[in-house]
């Protein structure tokens, strides 16, 4: 299979391009070349960038399906495609749950649940902007493409390289031990898809020349944000104890603390049909842990400094670890 990936050297597409190569594609990578240039040696490379619209490399040679992990808005996605016109096969974008609408939704939806609003008339991606963004994407990849088109709509992804730092936090904390402050209900459920899971899937999609949506979610069994924390502790050797603080004055998407518990309990019934795996929590956990630890754990841009989580426990009469 001749596979030409759309970024491929940071987290998600670098999984994927590890999983495609294990399987014999042929693989070629575009983007601006600049993360991860030592990676790959031997895969070829062809350099542009989605944010200038410079697509001129990709104006000659073909390939059996391409997958975007790097289109974000409709600017980005059309001038690829405008670029590739029939020169693939399928086409695959990586799309998110944040397209889905935030209300009516019960545990267990399907890739079927009603999606937000397409827009099209910004480029600057928030909390408002991001799922209807991909909203358009996803609309102009099945319009260009029809049974070509292949969406794969993952959940929060984790595993080693992973910079996003909301699994990390909880992973490191965790092995820290002692009292943890969480400051949400350790009872809401919490999807994490590993990394490779989700590669194995949109390679195996790919194989299958199979069209649709597909929800990228896991772990193996269903878990919740405390068994999460627990299960963490167990693989770094360590004792927690969970303390619930309050959580009214968080910055938006603490790490993997959401509102709605239904965005957390969607269905991976199509996905594992196609093929996806579901890698054990405590595998993931124990892969980031050994990855965080020999990176040198450098400091982290998402959850609570160790002052702000004793000043929480401390205003709840609580020493902090």
């Amino acid at each position: 299979m001749r596979l030409l990936i759309l970024g491929g050297t940071s987290f998600v597409g670098r999984t994927i391009v590890e999983d495609a190569l294990r399987g014999g594609a042929e693989v070629t990578l575009f983007g601006r070349g600049k993360t991860g240039p030592e990676l790959f040696p031997g895969v070829a490379r062809l350099i542009g960038d989605r944010d200038t619209g410079d697509y001129r490399a990709l104006g000659d040679g073909g390939w059996d399906a391409v997958v975007d992990v790097s289109g974000y808005v409709p600017r980005h996605v059309g001038q690829a495609m405008d670029a590739l016109g029939d020169r693939v096969g399928r086409y695959l974008f990586v799309s998110s749950h944040a397209v889905y609408q935030r209300t009516g939704v019960g545990p267990g939806s399907d890739e079927d649940t009603p999606r937000r609003a397409p827009v099209r008339d910004t480029e600057e991606l928030t909390e408002a902007t991001y799922g209807p963004c991909k909203v358009a994407c996803e609309d102009d990849v099945l319009a260009r493409y029809g049974e070509r088109a292949t969406i794969v709509r993952p959940g929060k992804v984790a595993g080693p390289f992973d910079t996003a730092d909301s699994f990390v936090y909880w992973v490191r904390r965790a092995a820290r031990g002692g009292r943890v402050a969480l400051p949400a209900d350790p009872a809401q459920p919490v999807q994490i898809i590993d990394s490779r899971d989700l590669a194995r899937l949109v390679v195996q999609l790919l194989v299958d020349d199979r069209p649709g949506a597909f929800h990228a979610v896991g772990p193996a069994e269903p878990t919740t944000l405390g068994g999460l924390i627990g299960t963490c502790a167990r693989v770094a050797g360590t004792e927690v104890e969970i303390v619930r603080v309050p959580g009214d004055d968080l910055p938006p998407l603490f790490p993997l603390v959401r509102p709605d518990w239904s965005t957390q309990q969607r269905s991976s019934a199509r996905a594992r049909a196609a093929g996806m795996p579901a890698t054990l929590l405590e595998v993931t956990a124990a892969d980031v842990l050994a990855w965080d630890v020999g990176r040198g754990e450098p400091p982290l841009r998402a959850g609570f400094t160790d002052e702000e989580e004793r000043a929480r426990l401390g205003a709840l009469g609580l020493p902090g670890s």
